[in-house]
């Protein structure tokens, strides 16, 4: 029988078993549609479980929170005082069976030791596991103890796992100093058979955020950015002394703790932070319930930005001190800089593909948003690309960068100067420090540049000078960059046009040898499958010739990314339904794209409910090899691609990838201007995998 959950444990507080379970439920949704979370045992405390609302909202998972846990603390120690915890525990397996009923696979998280410190003389993780017939992973935490100690631990612990009679998964070793990791990996590579995984200490994540001080000391924002509330608080100083003593005591990442009527504290700590070479603290912590006036308040919204956040609170200066060494670090579904570092960490320190193995993951018919984008990150990870971004002065660019690098997805080129990226990405808590940042101003570069554009171009009446304005674009420059081999791809458009995306990438890259024109598709990711639309956003009225060369390009994309292609040609007829000048385009435009890949399944003309629904195409076309299980839909024109794919996106909440550019000898990816810090991130990782396709090609 093969295991259907696997049971995460700490065997102390403070080991990181969350961030194991995001790293293994990232994994499980990424090969199983239905994925369930249980807590055997939860606190006593009347508050909600925290994991288990990280779980149910980040990871989207289809629960009521009272499914995802079987009993309190006080009840487990209540029913073994009374020798009747067996009881529990047969009713713990009847909760984890009704969940195997609806679920395709349950990833259970254990006790945490604090809740139910010294009540037993046994590990009541392992005797539930046992009973659960799970999969079995201990967290170790090797925080702060030698090499020996915790080689000593892990075979203590893998004999009681064996002795136990679960079935051992894998260990996990995390917060290792970074100095006892080589120690650890010569030792524990001697094991045999064992799956033993190290994580170093990442210290940032054991540091509060803005946002985990507002909420533990009822504090309010009265200044500032949502986003502002993420800003890490590496330590704490309380503002008593004059506003030159204050400036020499202050450090990066410090909140500040002062009066509210301490304007010159208030506005010292906003000059600090705009002077380059002074300490950026992480915000400002108005006490007492004091707040500056009107008149001051006025004058600072007269900033361009606020740079430093500011919040107020009721506690004086020494209860907020005392209280702000109380706050827990906690995860929560808006901790989006800490899940990337999470995440990074669990991926570039365990052989996921090793792991899955062990747990005998499945390959199902259905394809969820989710497994979509874990298995184009995971594509783009294994082999990194080098993707240029020129719009380095965006913040949303700069937000995905770090994204990008924390989950060591591609290789990130930044347009722009150093010291202004570097200091715009410390005023937003950022760290950035692995992108590579390529001047765009380089005279030399410029140059050079300019020189090979002009040869391009110089038959088509393009100047020298000419060529040398078109490098100062960054557009322009990035793609030049491309085409030179110094980048592998590029992704543009948050603040530029699409036209503007475009027109270098046709002067410079041009087309593949086997298509005329570029364009575009959707990936749009259904709650069950992933679908690819095209072109619905590039051509507006596209010819039959041009309607068939979309056809072909877009099976290309789909196949890149794992869609076996099932071309449909849309219209408002099937078959031999209808006729008029735009039936006879895509029933012309069909049979040129059917000379063109004759390997492939093509269809068309066919209207969309024929071509997706099995129960339609069986009336109107049956027999066909596309009707009703079309993964490729080819719009005729833009007008009907762009209203449809935005038309389904809006009303059934589908998760939309795109417009990706097809047709380029080298991968140049468009954004819209209202792109979110996701949609980057997604474009980015499939501009990746289409160089690594390319690269494959050339």
């Amino acid at each position: 029988m093969i295991p259907r959950s696997i049971y995460v444990a700490s065997t102390q507080q403070g080991a990181g078993s969350l961030l194991i379970s995001i790293g293994i439920m990232e994994m499980l949704k990424g090969s199983y549609g239905r994925v369930a979370f249980f807590r055997p045992i939860i606190q006593d405390s009347g508050e909600k479980d925290g994991d288990i609302l990280f779980m149910l909202e980040h990871f989207g998972l289809a629960m009521e929170y009272e499914e995802c846990y079987g009993y309190r603390a006080e009840e487990f120690i209540s029913a073994y005082a009374n020798g009747t915890d067996d009881d529990l525990c047969k009713s713990l397996l009847v909760k984890i069976n009704s969940l195997y009923e609806r679920y395709d696979f349950v990833l259970i998280e254990g006790y945490t030791r604090a809740y139910i410190s010294s009540s037993f003389d046994f590990d009541l993780n392992l005797k539930i596991a046992h009973n659960l017939n799970t999969l079995y992973v201990p967290v170790i935490n090797a925080r702060g103890k030698s090499a020996d100690a915790i080689i000593s631990e892990a075979h203590l612990i893998a004999e009681a796992v064996d002795d136990e009679g679960c079935i051992h998964l894998a260990t996990f070793i995390n917060r290792c100093d970074s100095g006892i990791i080589p120690l650890l990996t010569d030792h524990l590579q001697t094991r045999e058979n064992e799956l033993i995984y190290l994580l170093p200490e990442v210290r940032e994540l054991d540091t509060p955020t803005l946002r985990m001080v507002e909420t533990a000391l009822d504090a309010k924002m009265i200044l500032g950015n949502p986003e502002q509330r993420q800003h890490l608080v590496s330590g704490k100083k309380i503002a008593a002394m004059s506003v030159e003593h204050y400036l020499e005591h202050i450090d990066t990442g410090d909140l500040v703790i002062v009066g509210g009527d301490r304007t010159d504290i208030i506005t010292a700590s906003l000059i600090s932070f705009y002077g380059k070479s002074h300490p950026n603290i992480s915000g400002l912590l108005l006490s007492g319930g004091l707040q500056p006036s009107s008149f001051v308040m006025d004058l600072l919204r007269d900033f361009s930005e606020i740079v430093v956040p500011i919040f107020s609170t009721r506690l004086d200066s020494y209860e907020a001190a005392i209280a702000l060494e109380k706050v827990k670090v906690q995860l929560s579904a808006q901790s989006t800089r800490k899940i990337s570092l999470a995440k990074g960490l669990f991926d570039n320190n365990v052989n996921k593909e090793l792991l899955s193995e062990r747990f005998g993951k499945e390959t199902p018919d259905i394809l969820t948003p989710m497994m979509f984008e874990y298995r184009i990150f995971e594509r783009a990870r294994s082999d990194l690309m080098r993707i240029v971004l020129p719009e380095s002065n965006d913040e949303r660019v700069l937000r995905a960068t770090e994204i990008l690098l924390n989950r060591d997805i591609v290789r990130v080129i930044l347009l722009g100067s150093a010291k202004e990226i570097l200091y715009k990405s410390a005023q937003l808590g950022l760290d950035i420090s692995r992108a590579t940042i390529v001047n765009p101003e380089d005279p030399v570069q410029i140059e050079y540049f300019a020189q090979k554009f002009y040869e391009m171009r110089r038959e088509r009446g393009l100047t020298l000078p000419a060529a040398r304005d078109a490098m100062a674009n960054s557009t322009y420059f990035a793609t030049m960059m491309v085409q030179e081999g110094m980048a592998d791809g590029m992704v543009s458009g948050a603040v530029h046009t699409t036209a503007d995306t475009i027109r270098p990438a046709l002067q410079i890259i041009k087309t593949t040898p086997d298509v005329s024109l570029v364009s575009s598709i959707f990936f749009m990711c259904l709650d069950t499958r992933v679908l690819v639309y095209g072109d619905c956003a590039i051509n507006l009225d596209p010819n039959a010739r041009e309607l068939a060369q979309i056809a072909v390009a877009s099976a290309r994309t789909a196949m890149q990314f794992g869609i076996a292609p099932k071309v449909a040609m849309l219209s408002y007829a099937t078959g031999g339904s209808g006729s008029g000048p735009d039936v006879d385009k895509v029933r012309e435009a069909t049979l040129i794209a059917r000379d063109l890949r004759p390997d492939l399944p093509i269809e068309g003309p066919i209207q969309y409910d024929a071509a997706i629904d099995m129960k339609v195409a069986e009336q109107k076309l049956p027999g066909s090899l596309v009707a009703g299980q079309a993964t490729i839909f080819v719009f005729p024109d833009l007008n009907t691609g762009n209203n449809t794919y935005k038309a389904v996106q809006r009303s059934t909440g589908a998760l939309a990838i795109g417009p990706i550019l097809q047709g380029l000898r080298k991968p140049v990816n468009d954004l819209s201007r209202g792109c979110s810090v996701d949609d980057i991130v997604n474009t980015v990782a499939i501009t990746a995998i289409q160089a690594q396709n390319t690269k494959g090609e050339s």
